[in-house]
């Protein structure tokens, strides 16, 4: 059922001292139902959960069922579970409906942990029900919870303060939300209403202060005004233009192919301030255009604003891997008609258009202060990665500008130190007294292996905030018996790498 969303500060607030008397709150939740059960509802399936809680009507279980799993639950106890706000307040909400007896949920409100640079922290948030509470296909204006795309990008953003933050489809605020954490000012824009109403309750609810929502599309809202930071989840999902497919609000932004997230990269320059910083998610094609990641190259230089960039691309799909999961996202069943019909729609489309694959990735785009970019850097890191990246983001940042602003002279000068997180291996063929392989291998930020010769590995192993890099070049020089000056050009540019790269740290 569709209620209208009511964000009333005075309601969110008594949600929120109830649901802290409750203990509704993700470990919780975890140790009511089992790691089994959890598992199961991360695939879509409540039953082991419901099993778990049984005949439990105590306010953590009620919670669970009604808030987390959709189920309808007796006003009564609903009422128990929230003394404060009672199933009348839940109600007055939007979040639910009453039915003689009984309170049937019209959104989730499912407790988030969150972990970043700055520190670990939990939100609840409300979102339109998914298929796990709805057992079928979701409605085309869906508002989507929090997924694993929105929680990367949360993880990825930066962690230094900033000024005003502007985020760009906002979805249910999770992204705003967590800009609140470095920001006194956060701007969410959204082509849906309903999106914003969660939005608002969502700020209400976790008591991060305000969140000023602008209805409309992308950077429209905010025409002629610039921020610091700008986040964007877009709808970047690459949808077939034909009758019968549906447009997911959520994740469709209406535009062909991958132009939705071209148009974001070469328009987001214009409100971003000088040294201001956009971060957003996105799609790319391979085809007969070529390379993807040559594309977004070619979306950056089309910015009428100059763009400092940084793109690494995470993951890329056939064809067919990329519709199955967007079929299965909206709630297809696989082995149905309609789901061979999609699929269908979607190689069909690629087909049409020669796409070959697609890739995902992160974007990170910088205006300069000076309107001369220094960086631009496109790779392909598709390692597992730990954690959240946005404190290493912050610091690659840094470094770099440090960095560029040095000739080889003062990077010379400078002491450098080995970062904590790094590791050395070395690789032996049996009987054979020198490796014949040596990597450099990063347990932090992006866990890069680097393969390096006997001299680099000799400077970073010598790297130990002691004396300055020019002084140990020449040191590893007279001992491997080559010339200081060639083995400086040689080593200088893989250092610089190695310190943006967060390998080796800057004094101070």
């Amino acid at each position: 059922m569709r209620m209208t969303v009511n964000p009333a500060p005075g309601l969110c607030a008594a949600l929120r001292d109830d649901l802290t008397g409750a203990g509704y709150r993700a470990a919780e939740l975890r140790a009511a139902w089992g790691a089994e059960a959890d598992e199961a509802i991360g695939r879509g399936i409540a039953g082991p959960a419901l099993a778990a809680l049984g005949e439990r009507r105590d306010p953590l279980a009620t919670l669970a069922r009604m808030l987390f799993l959709g189920r309808a639950c007796a006003a009564s106890d609903v009422s128990r579970a929230l003394p404060r706000l009672g199933a009348v307040g839940l109600v007055g909400l939007g979040l639910a409906a009453q039915r003689g007896d009984t309170l049937e949920p019209a959104a989730l409100v499912r407790p988030q942990e969150i972990s970043d640079g700055l520190g670990d922290g939990q939100w609840w948030i409300a979102s339109d029900l998914d298929e796990l509470a709805l057992g079928g296909a979701l409605p085309t204006d869906h508002v989507l919870g929090v997924g694993g795309a929105s929680l990367t990008l949360a993880g990825l953003q930066l962690t230094s303060p900033a000024g005003p933050v502007l985020d760009v489809g906002t979805g249910c605020g999770i992204q705003a939300l967590r800009a609140r954490r470095v920001a006194g000012r956060a701007v969410a824009t959204d082509v849906s209403h309903r999106a914003l109403a969660f939005t608002r309750l969502n700020a209400q609810l976790n008591d991060v202060g305000d969140i000023e929502v602008r209805h409309g599309n992308l950077f429209d809202p905010v025409a002629g005004e610039q921020f610091d930071r700008v986040v964007s989840n877009p709808p970047f999902v690459i949808t077939p233009r034909v009758a019968g497919v549906p447009e997911y609000e959520y994740r469709d932004g209406g535009l062909a192919g991958d132009a939705l997230v071209a148009r974001v990269v070469s328009g987001v320059g214009a409100v971003l301030a000088p040294r201001g910083v956009a971060q957003l998610l996105g799609n790319w094609e391979y085809g007969a255009d070529g390379d993807g990641l040559e594309r977004v190259r070619g979306w950056v230089a089309a910015s009428p604003v100059p763009l400092d960039a940084w793109v690494v691309e995470r993951e890329r799909l056939d064809p067919l891997a990329y519709a199955e999961l967007w079929v299965r996202d909206g709630g297809t069943v696989p082995g149905t008609a309609e789901y061979d019909r999609l699929i269908t729609a979607w190689l069909a489309d690629f087909a049409d258009r020669g796409v070959t694959g697609i890739g995902f990735g992160y974007v990170l785009l910088r205006r300069p202060a000076a309107g001369t970019p220094t960086l631009a850097r496109y790779e392909r890191a598709t390692q597992p990665v730990a954690g959240a990246l946005g404190a290493h983001l912050t610091a690659a940042l840094a470094a770099w500008d440090r960095i560029a602003a040095m000739d080889d002279v003062a990077l010379a000068a400078t002491v450098l130190t080995v970062a904590t997180d790094v590791s050395e291996a070395r690789h032996h063929t049996p009987g054979e007294e020198h490796p014949r392989v040596i990597e450099l291998r990063q347990g932090g930020g992006f866990a890069r292996t680097v393969p390096v010769d006997p001299a680099l590995a000799a400077l970073v192993g010598a790297c130990d905030g002691d004396l300055p890099l020019g002084t140990l070049i020449d040191a590893v020089a007279e001992l491997m018996e080559v010339d200081a000056g060639a083995l400086r050009a040689d080593l200088l540019p893989r250092v610089r790498e190695l310190v943006f790269t967060g390998f080796l740290g800057l004094p101070g």
